[in-house]
């Protein structure tokens, strides 16, 4: 049975990366958290609280369209309506402003349902439709940049490139040192969604850094601290994201952000240990 004397939350994909962080700076600040995994129904009919939403797909969304819209959107629906909550924060991706030549979060945003490559933007902005038109007056959209941390199990870049790293003494690049994109530390993260869910009034707010980072900034990094050999694969292509805009994070107050190469040293160790 729930404490009254405790505030309540409830973390949707709460084994996922962000979704275990979230669990714990909620229980640290004082919380009762429940944790409820996709296939989890209990949340039918219950009142969650602080509800926070981190169920999705990355990488492999070409490969696993209908489980994409399923994690997206057709779960996302049905627990909008099948429960209560105090406030509720769907999570996003700065993913969806690749197509834009601006990042702030009242941007149209042009998708083509013919591309499959914008499935994902497809289904995480009609997740973000579905949270803001759902008609609860606390309902927020979290936007997240690339997130980053001591996921030593995950696929992305930055991991893959550690990995490499230090088994291999040596990176090898596809794309060119000049590309670039926007790196936010988990712990920041997870304090930003909980100051959205407690005091956010804007119905969007981008979660990131704020500043690119290059890939050529990580290797000079990694050559440093590891004496690694860099690679570049010839005529790689330069992939550069847009700078994302953060005024709506910045008036939250939620605390100062980590950079990513103040912490490479510190992420590499974790993979040489």
């Amino acid at each position: 049975m729930a404490d009254p004397a405790r505030p309540q939350a409830t973390v949707f994909g709460a084994t996922g990366f962000v979704g275990r962080a979230l669990v714990q700076h909620l229980t640290a600040e004082g919380y009762a958290v429940r944790t409820l995994t996709r296939g989890d129904e209990s949340w039918q009919g219950a009142d969650l609280g602080r509800a926070f939403y981190t169920i999705g797909l990355t990488a492999d969304f070409r490969s696993r369209p209908f489980e994409t819209i399923d994690a997206h959107v057709s779960l996302l629906t049905r627990i909008l309506r099948g429960a209560q909550f105090q406030s509720f924060v769907y999570l996003s991706s700065t993913r969806v402003y690749a197509t834009t030549d601006t990042t702030r979060e009242s941007t149209a945003i042009p998708v083509s349902p013919g591309n499959p490559d914008h499935l994902y933007n497809i289904s995480k902005l009609m997740g973000e439709s579905a949270c803001l038109g759902s008609g609860l007056a606390n309902a927020r959209v979290a936007r997240l940049s690339n997130v980053f941390g001591h996921d030593l199990a995950s696929e992305n870049f930055l991991t893959a490139v550690l990995r490499e790293a230090a088994s291999e003494r040596r990176v090898s690049l596809r794309t060119s040192l000049a590309s670039e994109k926007d790196y936010v530390w988990v712990g920041d993260v997870v304090r930003a969604l909980e100051a959205i869910a407690t005091r956010g009034t804007d119905p969007i707010t981008n979660v990131a850094f704020g500043r690119n980072v290059t890939h050529g900034e990580i290797m000079d990094a990694l050559r440093a601290s590891m004496g690694v050999e860099i690679r570049v694969a010839p005529g790689a292509p330069t992939i550069a994201f847009p700078m994302i805009e953060t005024g709506n994070l910045d008036r939250l107050g939620a605390g100062p952000r980590t950079s990513l190469l103040s912490m490479l040293d510190e992420l590499a160790a974790g993979f040489r240990s």
